[in-house]
């Protein structure tokens, strides 16, 4: 459904089931699972769809090791499930990750548990090897029955030294173990929220739109496109918005009946670094740390460069975070600590990225120590209306256990039951996935004027829906925009199936191009013809939403024009091999 469509539906008939605030993962999760039960919902986003703190992740997949000294243990194995089924259900963009810790006590971090049992609050001391054995240990046990990956194992000094000469010498061993990693997670956002849309005439979901509450308690959705104004009766709210949850809960009640704070929420920010020797000396695993001060550090390879982060800070506004000059500072001092010889250069940090952690109020004086786990909290307005259920805390890893859990509580206050289970369901490119890449590339190529290259670029980027795409690139006039893997028909179909309103939607979540440090200021203007053209904007809003997005780009990733302009030397255009490296 197009834009306009689902304003002119609303205003013919206002009244929706449930209407779902914040289009991040956890919200896009509920409403594929409330429009598969059947269920008349409305999602709404202020921003773009996976913008906030969706986008801002690690990358990781991963069961929580370092959950289980907070005790955490339920979350530990709710998150190995889920990790589990995103492997089967989505493993066009979900692989195994090998990951490597460094240690360098033997006994240090044993009472990091017991500290946290006691309710006592201190930073922890350096996990040793003992403490990382039993924490290893107990990942095995709990996928012992699934095993769909090698068990753990350890190295001593000479055997870890041998494989990765870069990392500390001081280190006394190393312990390898499998999680796994994310290419792709804005798209397999869109993929997910593509199912809800699919499988009920009555899901409906716009982005840059908000639920506005009147005087009266009436509310009204308003377009930050058009700037149209429609009423909408839903029967419940849901409160999906991360970091953001008091402040949208501030407008949806009045100043006398405001509940309390739910959300403390902490800030990650993470660097994307183009260094070879780095992505090299990573010999394809990622490296799980420990800076000097005990805070979890990671690095591993991404998309052809490295991701490292990450920090942990406290945030009073969600709105405005940003990667600032000592948390940069902080991620390349960690770097330099477990690879001191490897000399990062600023230019070679091609993107950075921060976002806020939807971590439940708390008061403990280290935010290693919040709990990371998820739950629901339903309030009913005294002054009448319909009840908001807000999703507290949740990480990217569990977004579909946890849109389960709260699609059935809002099931269950609406008196409906669940029809359709999604722990079997594949999500979007990850259906009748192949076994064997190469056979499915060489049947989905026949009749289809695209190269072998171009096709596996397509897998890469999209799974099985590759073959549907390469169908309507083909059916058109192609061109490869400017050193990128990508094509004009290819951005066109974006722009017009995916709810593309803005550049920073096409280029920083709906493709891989800017946080890939792969983006140029050619590929930019080329890319920007091609939604100027499809928008039918006027040369002045060009310009404006040229403007907007460098000035985006520079504020929030540390990219700037000149940056920008310095890529424009050519570069291969080769199939994207990296996409799933790791």
């Amino acid at each position: 459904m197009k834009r306009e469509e689902i304003l002119d539906g609303l205003r013919r008939s206002p009244k929706v089931d449930v209407c779902i605030i914040g289009g991040g993962i956890n919200g896009i999760s509920v409403f594929r699972e409330l429009a598969l039960q059947g269920l008349n919902v409305l999602l709404v986003e202020k921003h773009d769809y996976c913008s906030g703190a969706s986008s801002a992740l690690s990358r990781m997949v991963h069961g929580g090791l370092r959950y289980l000294e907070n005790g955490e243990f339920k979350l530990v194995q709710e998150s190995l499930v889920e990790r589990d089924r995103l492997l089967r259900n989505a493993p066009h963009y979900v692989a195994p990750l090998p990951t490597t810790v460094p240690v360098f006590d033997l006994f240090s971090g044993l009472g990091n548990g017991i500290v946290r049992f006691l309710g006592l609050s201190r930073r922890p001391s350096r996990r040793g090897a003992v403490a990382i054995k039993a924490g290893l240990s107990i990942y095995d046990f709990l996928t012992r029955k699934r095993a769909l990956m090698p068990r753990h194992q350890f190295r001593g000094r000479r055997a870890t030294l041998a494989k990765w000469p870069a990392l500390n010498p001081d280190i006394k061993s190393s312990a390898t173990y499998f999680d796994a990693w994310v290419s792709h997670p804005e798209r397999l956002g869109i993929e997910l929220l593509q199912d809800g849309l699919s499988a009920e005439s009555g899901a409906m979901a716009l982005n840059y739109a908000e639920l506005r509450r009147g005087q009266n308690g009436e509310y009204h959705l308003e377009d930050r496109i058009g700037g149209a104004s429609v009423a909408v009766e839903p029967a419940l709210i849901i409160n999906a918005t991360g970091g953001w949850i008091d402040v949208t809960n501030r407008t949806l009640f009045s100043e006398e009946a405001r509940p309390a704070p739910l959300m403390g929420g902490t800030k990650g920010s993470h660097l994307i670094i183009d260094n070879a020797e780095l992505y090299d000396a990573l010999a394809d695993h990622m490296i799980y740390y420990e800076n000097e001060d005990g805070r979890i550090c990671i690095l591993f390879p991404y998309l052809g460069k490295v991701l490292v982060g990450s920090t942990d800070i406290r945030v009073d506004d969600p709105e405005t975070v940003r990667c600032e000059v000592d948390e940069r500072d902080y991620v390349l001092q960690s770097l330099a600590f477990v690879l001191p010889d490897i000399a990062i250069r600023p230019e070679q940090i091609v993107f950075q990225f921060a976002g806020v952690r939807p971590l439940p109020a708390s008061t403990d004086s280290f935010t290693g120590r919040i709990p990371r786990d998820h739950f629901c909290t339903v309030l009913e307005p005294s002054e009448g209306g319909p009840p908001v259920l807000c999703m507290i805390g949740g990480k990217w890893t569990t977004f579909r256990s946890f849109g389960e859990l709260a699609a059935d509580l809002a099931m269950e206050k609406l008196g409906r039951r669940r029809q359709v289970a999604t722990t079997d369901r594949p999500i979007g490119g990850g259906r009748t996935f192949p076994a064997d890449r190469s056979v499915w590339l060489a049947q989905a190529a026949t009749g289809k004027d695209v190269p072998a290259g171009r096709m596996a670029e397509l897998l890469a980027r999209y799974g099985t829906d590759a073959e549907a795409i390469a169908g309507f690139i083909a059916a058109g006039r192609d061109e490869t925009l400017p050193h990128a893997g990508y094509s004009t028909r290819e951005l066109q179909l974006l722009i017009r199936e995916e709810a593309v309103e803005h550049l920073d939607d096409l280029l920083l979540r709906r493709t891989t191009l800017a946080v890939s440090g792969e983006l140029s200021l050619d590929m930019m203007d080329a890319a920007l013809d091609l939604l100027a053209q499809e928008k039918r904007w006027a040369p002045g809003d060009r310009a404006r939403e040229r403007d907007r997005f460098l000035t985006l780009l520079n504020e929030r990733h540390g990219v700037d024009e000149d940056m920008l302009s310095a890529r424009n030397e050519p570069r291969s255009t080769e199939c994207d091999t990296t996409a799933k490296s790791g």
